[in-house]
């Protein structure tokens, strides 16, 4: 996995990356401690390399993950997403493994009995849920392309919900960018040569799939944690 990220960007644009985990890392630790914050850190990369490793497959030249503490990480695309078949399996690829990573936290936390392990997997289902909801600029948003553009209308008060729920700027930008990118795309014709009926399908099973299961995982942890309380 480290020769593939190598292979796709320069040392220095490597060492950036990691320069950029290692300051969120220590950032997180100032409010939660090094090993929540390691540990959130890495889940959050692994649901940035699953984009990164999608759109290499694809052939698209792309930037390694980048971080800033409290705001979260990035992949640049410096190729434009030729179908809407591409964009919606680079972004399904980062929930995806972003998923399967916590699952292996949750695991770890069952078998060592660990309070903190079980907090690490929690925030990692609730990161992945989260970036499903159905707006652009959010993996949701790009994974509805190849289903329908008109979720992405559903996806708007569920992110005024979550604002209303627990307030902060960060929300407020999510949802005005959500807002400006639906507005900019609204009369736009996204190529979708190349999704057959069955990969329609396909991509809608694992989408609602995805999320079906990450809040049942999500609800259960949040469970499993108040009775460490």
């Amino acid at each position: 996995m480290l020769l593939m990220l190598l292979k796709g960007a320069s040392l220095g644009k490597f060492f950036l990356s990691g320069a950029t985990m290692l300051l969120s890392i220590a950032t997180y630790a100032l409010a939660f401690g090094w090993p929540y914050a390691t540990g959130f850190v890495v889940l959050l990369f692994c649901h940035e390399l699953g984009h990164y490793l999608a759109a290499r497959q694809r052939g698209l030249a792309t930037g390694l993950p980048m971080f800033i503490p409290f705001v979260g990480a990035w992949i640049s695309l410096k190729d434009e997403l030729p179908d809407a078949e591409t964009e919606a399996w680079v972004g399904i690829a980062g929930p995806l493994l972003g998923s399967l990573a916590a699952l292996g936290c949750y695991y770890l936390a069952e078998y060592f009995h660990s309070s903190l392990l079980m907090a690490v997997a929690y925030s990692g289902f609730v990161l992945n849920l989260f970036n499903l909801i159905p707006v652009p600029p959010l993996d949701g948003g790009r994974i509805t392309v190849a289903i329908s553009r008109k979720i992405w209308y559903l996806g708007i008060p569920v992110l005024l919900g979550f604002f209303y729920l627990h307030p902060s700027p960060l929300l407020l930008l999510v949802c005005f960018l959500a807002a400006s990118q639906i507005w900019a795309r609204r009369h736009d014709q996204p190529n979708t040569d190349t999704l057959t009926p069955g990969k329609r399908l396909e991509y809608t099973l694992l989408y609602f799939g995805l999320i079906a299961w990450l809040s049942l995982m999500t609800y259960n942890l949040h469970e499993a944690l108040s009775g460490f309380r």
